[in-house]
């Protein structure tokens, strides 16, 4: 069990899954047969980051709809076991499933059924009131009901918390008045363009982010997200930060690059959600005096993730970055 930071609290709001991954050489193409290695353990974008945020240090509730069966009862024993706390709005429909196929190099494809995290409600959510009024950072996904999500995300601006929007799965709607009631946003390259499309229609290939020039990804954030801060993750490339000129928390420039942590890749699968988790936490600890510090925290966090396979259970202990960082 995780060791807790009782000033550090932080609420995910989101999704569960069983994960059933299938790990093989490539990745099927449509039509093929091909041979891998099974495994099943747990995950769900909303799992993932609240595992992430109680194994960096912070004292974590969990959010969630899970179904009355043996994905419900796995959530619950896992939970458990990290010392992380769950509010579970009891659902009709089964607990939600995945399924994953890795390939060698560590890349991945996800498909998701929703089952019980389509139902988590509203009401529920903003009905925890006890802890969003504690809680230093509220971060949610796009795997929940949109309205469930927004309705979380203005409940908990209005109790205090800084408010961490992760918009993924980038095939989900992300409204403008979810941006609006959002204190960070999260995308990775993928989810960044479609964002860019959906709100600017600006058409940028997610391929090409990365090589765009520091200035002009600036000016693409503040036209997306003009009163907030923006953190781009970029895979192998690192992470990209733009805030507004007048709120740059603690940092001396208006945004900036992070150079991606070295690590032997394993799998990749949960590690933009590791990083999410974490940065919850780092910011909820408020500990450090910038935001790009809490940035590296998480970068380093994401890093270590890939080196374990699996979502939820690849986390690694914030023992295991001092381990490896000295922090």
């Amino acid at each position: 069990m995780n060791t807790h930071l009782p000033a550090a609290r932080v609420v995910v709001v989101g999704s569960f899954n069983v994960d059933h991954v299938w790990r093989c050489d490539a990745l099927p193409a449509a039509g093929a047969t091909i041979a891998g290695r099974y495994a099943s353990g747990p995950g769900g974008k909303g799992f993932n980051q609240a595992v992430a945020a109680v194994r960096a240090g912070a004292d974590t509730t969990f959010v969630c709809a899970l179904g009355d069966d043996a994905g419900g009862r796995l959530a619950r024993d896992l939970a458990a076991a990290d010392g992380l706390a769950l509010r579970v709005d009891a659902s009709e429909e089964p607990t939600g499933t995945a399924g994953i196929y890795v390939d060698a190099h560590g890349r991945n494809t996800i498909v998701i059924g929703a089952g019980a995290n389509a139902t988590l409600s509203a009401d529920f959510a903003t009905g925890q009131a006890d802890v969003l009024v504690a809680a230093g950072v509220v971060l949610a996904q796009l795997e929940s009901p949109a309205d469930t999500v927004l309705a979380t995300l203005q409940a908990a601006r209005q109790c205090g918390a800084t408010t961490l929007l992760n918009p993924a799965p980038a095939n989900a709607a992300t409204t403008t008045e979810l941006l609006a009631h959002a204190d960070v946003i999260t995308p990775n390259e993928t989810e960044f363009a479609a964002l860019l499309a959906r709100h600017l229609g600006e058409r940028i290939s997610a391929d090409d982010v990365a090589t765009l020039d520091g200035v002009t990804l600036h000016q693409h954030c503040r036209q997306l997200f003009p009163h907030g801060t923006v953190v781009v993750t970029l895979g192998a490339t690192g992470v990209y930060v733009s805030h507004p000129d007048d709120a740059l928390r603690g940092d001396a420039r208006p945004h900036y690059r992070v150079a991606a942590e070295a690590a032997t890749v394993v799998d990749t699968t949960g590690a933009g959600d590791a990083f999410n988790g974490a940065l919850a936490a780092s910011l909820a600890e408020a500990a450090l005096p910038c935001f790009a510090d809490h940035v590296r925290f998480a970068n380093r966090y994401a890093a270590l993730s890939t080196e374990r396979a699996g979502a939820a259970l690849a986390m690694p202990l914030r023992a295991d970055l001092a381990a490896r960082y000295g922090a």
